[in-house]
């Protein structure tokens, strides 16, 4: 209905203008999850989002600010307990909001926090309630746990959770994406009467939520996860069920092939940066000796990487969520070898590495919504490198005192 297509489009921009998300895919889930949350009793999944970023200052918090003044209502918290959940949850669940749950589910915490994780895992379905015994009489009592969760936090939440959540994977902001500044007092209205306006336009659909079963691209645990985002899509109409059913198959097989190396990423992106200034910043430089100039730093965890220290698959492995792959290479001196040519780190130092500059001043970044976040394809596009030659799957050197050609901007 143009109720429902307009409402969304609106939530749509309205996050756009203050968060820079990873893909246009992510973007449609997070609105389309935040309209899902007004519609939680008639579900029989409550999924999870997972908003989680390899290092700090990667938008996690942000987002949750934006969720906390638009989903239905929102329980924010930076810490909580089991016991909290249990009583607050009830017959009308809130949304909960759980930033920091890296402190929750930290590698040195975690084992105190089994219970709660445990009540996130059975919230995802329905009719999961957890056996206390309580009261003066000690008699046994059923607490519901169905509640929809956002949790956003450095690295990846721990699997069972991960396995129940659209994953949104932020990325430290280029600078040149602008994002209006977000202030409470300011701000909050426009969100608050978007949220009024998911609850006018979904209250009188529920019963209609409730008997439909939408087609799903994907099956088992990750349609029961996505099924709330792709029924609200199909209430809505217009673009609205391609686009979830688009966002649903690529952030679901993106998350098939995800690691908790997160922090390791990014020390290798410095110390990738750090052998191409060594070499005198090549173009490109062979895969066997950009992994002995990595192998020789005996401050560097790479010489004992996995078994027998890091090698060219390795490499590939943690370069591949920065969208970085080798390419056959024709050197100057006209062998051809596996490398990586320089033009494909340069986003990715931008974003989780950058130089600083000397007398730099931060950019301000006005009010008006940024342009569109780019597709998940272009957004994962290597960089263009320097003309190939005739060679299949081949990208050529320059020799010196040429000068390659520009490469495309992502």
């Amino acid at each position: 209905m143009a109720e429902g297509v307009e409402v969304l489009a609106e939530l749509r921009s309205a996050i756009a203008r203050y968060v820079v998300l990873p893909n246009q895919e992510a973007l449609t889930a997070v609105t389309l999850w935040v309209a899902a949350s007004h519609i939680q009793p008639v579900l029989q999944h409550a999924p999870r989002m997972a908003i989680v970023g390899p290092t700090k200052k990667c938008g996690k918090s942000r987002l949750l600010d934006i969720l906390a003044e638009t989903v239905n209502r929102p329980m924010i918290t930076v810490n909580t307990s089991p016991a909290v959940i249990f009583r607050i949850i009830g017959t009308k669940p809130p949304t909960l909001l759980v930033d920091e749950a890296d402190t929750i589910f930290g590698a040195k915490v975690a084992e105190k926090n089994e219970e709660l994780r445990g009540l996130l895992n059975a919230g995802h379905q329905r009719n999961r309630p957890a056996w206390r015994i309580t009261g003066p009489a000690h008699e046994p009592a059923a607490f519901p746990t169905f509640a929809m969760a956002a949790l956003a936090g450095i690295g990846d939440l721990p699997d069972t959770i991960m396995d129940r959540a659209i994953v949104i994977r932020m990325q430290r902001r280029h600078k040149g994406e602008e994002i209006a500044d977000f202030r409470v007092p300011r701000d909050s209205r426009v969100l608050n009467d978007l949220r009024e306006r998911l609850t006018a336009w979904l209250t009188p659909l529920t019963e209609q939520a409730a008997e439909m079963t939408p087609a799903m691209p994907v099956a088992d645990r990750a349609a029961d996860t996505w099924e709330p985002l792709v029924l609200v899509a199909d209430i809505a109409g217009g673009d609205w069920p391609t686009l979830a059913r688009t966002a649903c198959v690529a952030m679901t097989a993106h998350e098939a092939g995800q690691d908790e190396e997160a922090s390791l990423k990014t020390r290798l992106l410095r110390d990738i940066r750090r052998a191409f200034a060594h070499a005198g910043n090549p173009t490109a430089i062979r895969t066997r000796d950009l992994l002995a100039s990595l192998c020789q730093d005996a401050e560097a965890p790479w010489a004992d990487h996995a078994t027998g220290g890091l090698n060219a698959y390795h490499l590939s492995n943690l370069l591949r969520d920065f969208g970085i792959t080798p390419a056959n290479i024709r050197f100057p001196d006209g062998t051809q070898a596996k490398g990586y040519p320089r033009s494909r780190f340069t986003d990715a130092w931008d974003r989780y590495c950058p130089e600083p500059e000397p007398g730099a001043t931060p950019p301000h970044h006005p009010g008006p919504s940024p342009p569109a976040a780019p597709s998940a394809t272009a957004s994962r596009s290597p960089s263009t490198v320097p003309a190939p030659v005739p060679v299949p799957n081949t990208v050529a050197v320059p020799p010196p005192g040429r000068t390659p050609g520009p490469a495309r901007r992502r």
